[in-house]
């Protein structure tokens, strides 16, 4: 027995698209990326790759195999984002750090991968995570305090250099505790500023 979460390909990152792309767009960024990877191209022609974008643009182009893989599309990433155990208590204070650390990680790939649309609206998370709004509300208000993520202009979360740092892992710079001849730039304390 073969494990599906290995055999599914997400069409809409393969065609570097956004689910909610109109036919228009995903024609229109197919045959970009046909004319690239097509067998016949001689520097980047690839038929495994190309038979990819083939299945995917057949795929979202038709409306009825569209629902059904978009449905598929969810599913996965609910099993690719699941964080939670069911007998995990959803308020303890692990869930919470669990919580945290799934917004920084879903906003990180977002902003990597998407970086025209980087942000997400909280139902966006909600299908995402497979957690209801109520149950993020202190982790979204815990994290933008902290300074990890913010709000756009549309209302979505966008998450902050600090906020990639922190899911990094990496330490968090701070100038505060420094002294302050360590602040100032080399030019700076030559001169005595």
């Amino acid at each position: 027995m073969t494990d599906t979460a290995t055999e599914f390909v997400d069409f809409y990152e393969l065609l570097q698209l956004s689910p909610n792309a109109d036919a228009d767009t995903i024609q229109r960024v197919f045959r970009l990326l046909a004319q690239r990877y097509h067998p016949d191209n001689k520097d980047t022609g690839n038929e495994p790759v190309f038979q990819q974008l083939l299945k995917a643009y057949h795929t979202l182009c038709d409306a009825a195999a569209r629902a059904a893989y978009d449905a598929a599309h969810r599913q996965q990433a609910r099993l690719n984002w699941k964080t939670f155990d069911q007998t995990d208590e959803p308020n303890s204070k692990a869930s919470e750090r669990k919580k945290r650390e799934s917004i920084l990680g879903i906003l990180y790939r977002k902003r990597q991968f998407s970086p025209a649309q980087p942000g997400m609206n909280v139902r966006e998370m909600e299908d995402v995570l497979g957690i209801a709004r109520e149950h993020l509300e202190f982790a979204l208000w815990f994290l933008k305090e902290k300074g990890e993520l913010k709000t756009g202009d549309n209302g979505r979360y966008i998450i902050t250099i600090q906020g990639a740092i922190s899911y990094e892992g990496q330490p968090v710079m701070s100038t505060s505790n420094l002294p302050e001849e360590a602040r100032l730039l080399p030019a700076a304390r030559n001169k005595g500023y």
